[in-house]
């Protein structure tokens, strides 16, 4: 599971998330991608459930990236607590997504399972999300 070996504070306020994503919404590494339409946090487990169905369907071939890392923690406080006595502890580490992010990419595979991986691995994810593909991106079958 994705979390920060080490942070500079525990807890973080939950904040906003308005507007698209201002870096990370453009293929950098390979020919095919999923990107994200809508905000939201990403857990952890959520993006390794992910990683790890792109990774069956494609057999261990070709490559893949992860393009986002969850390093906001999200605190919780335990079951049947009163209200008031501070704040909870941290349970787990979510991604901030904006529209337009670049969730996965994959490179050394033909398109059409790229495309299914993608697919398995937008099922995964509580966001709505685009395959794309690179613009000089050519079949060489």
């Amino acid at each position: 599971m994705l979390q920060p070996k080490k942070t500079k504070f525990r807890k973080q306020q939950k904040g906003k998330m308005k507007g698209n994503a201002g870096r990370g919404h453009e293929l950098a590494f390979g020919s095919f991608g999923i990107k994200t339409m809508q905000e939201a946090w990403i857990t952890g487990r959520q993006i390794e459930a992910a990683r790890q169905a792109v990774t069956r369907y494609m057999k261990r071939e070709g490559q893949i990236w992860i393009r986002i890392f969850p390093d906001k923690p999200v605190t919780k406080k335990p079951a049947e607590v009163r209200m008031g006595k501070g704040k909870g502890a941290p349970e787990y580490f979510v991604a901030r997504i904006t529209p337009g992010r670049i969730l996965f990419e994959a490179e050394g595979v033909p398109l059409h399972i790229a495309k299914e991986a993608m697919r398995l691995a937008a099922q995964k994810l509580p966001v709505i999300t685009k395959f794309v593909v690179r613009r000089d991106y050519t079949e060489e079958n």
